[in-house]
């Protein structure tokens, strides 16, 4: 018999596309948890660059603490400030356009030669503000940082537990996915039915199934392609018309901010 709702897993991802963060805690903001896609490379054109082009940016590994952000790979190690603010820069996530703060030379190293080629690393400018797309937001004001478009990914266990019994094989993990918020004690597709859901202080509305892409093919722990699956899978069974492709996990919104915790009972 599966345990009441609850919160099963918090994870935060501080620079888009490099390696995620599991927590205990994490406080919800209007632009998702506390500092998750606070962070993004960018290519010399200012332009967004992520696992999909550069599936090594999964091996970056990734720490947070009273101080700022802690980078590391390969032996490298950096830390950017968070009262850093260095030159500001127009930058592209998607469609967007939005000013963001350069975290200097050192930064920019870290990443050019990790990756081998010429790259930067920028720090959102929290004066700007990106909203999701109203459309799916049902008209409510929904502000994000460098995430792909909306402030929280929410995932739940029992979907990756039906989705990996199909694939068959070695189980696929969650980070796969990089979700923030993973729910336990839910059905396989449970996420696909629900509106509004509370967790602690926390009020959230589920606005939109979140599409999937190569980056769920590639396996975090070695930064390499892994062949098809799971798109392979979800093409079978989740296919979407109205987003446009195969799905996995819903996109949120924060509705009511505050303090999240692992084992947080979820009511719907």
């Amino acid at each position: 018999m599966n345990p009441s709702p609850h919160i099963a897993a918090l994870y935060v991802h501080p620079v888009k596309s490099c390696a995620g963060i599991a927590l205990a805690l994490a406080d919800a903001l209007p632009t998702g948890l506390a500092h998750d896609r606070e962070w993004m490379v960018i290519d010399p054109e200012g332009r967004f660059v992520t696992q999909r082009e550069a599936p090594r940016m999964a091996l970056v590994q990734t720490a947070l603490d009273d101080g700022g952000l802690k980078l590391a790979v390969g032996g490298a190690s950096l830390k950017v400030p968070f009262e850093h603010d260095g030159a500001v820069r127009t930058v592209s996530v998607w469609r967007s356009k939005v000013p963001a703060f350069d975290a200097g030379e050192e930064a920019a190293t870290f990443f050019s030669d990790f990756l081998g080629r010429p790259l930067r690393l920028v720090r959102f400018d929290a004066r700007h503000a990106r909203l999701s797309n109203r459309e799916w937001t049902a008209g409510l004001k929904a502000p994000n940082l460098f995430s792909d478009g909306y402030p929280v990914l929410v995932a739940t266990e029992a979907s990756l537990a039906d989705l990996n019994a199909r694939i068959g094989g070695a189980p696929l993990p969650m980070s796969r996915f990089r979700p923030n918020i993973v729910l336990g004690g839910v059905g396989a597709w449970a996420e696909d039915g629900i509106l509004d859901f509370r967790a602690g202080e926390v009020e959230l509305r589920i606005v939109k199934p979140c599409t999937r892409c190569v980056v769920t093919t590639t396996d975090q722990v070695r930064g390499e392609p892994d062949g098809v699956e799971p798109i392979r899978t979800l093409m079978t069974f989740r296919n979407d018309r109205r987003v446009g492709g195969v799905t996995f996990g819903q996109n949120a919104i924060i509705r009511r901010p505050g303090r999240l915790a692992v084992g947080n009972a979820v009511s719907f």
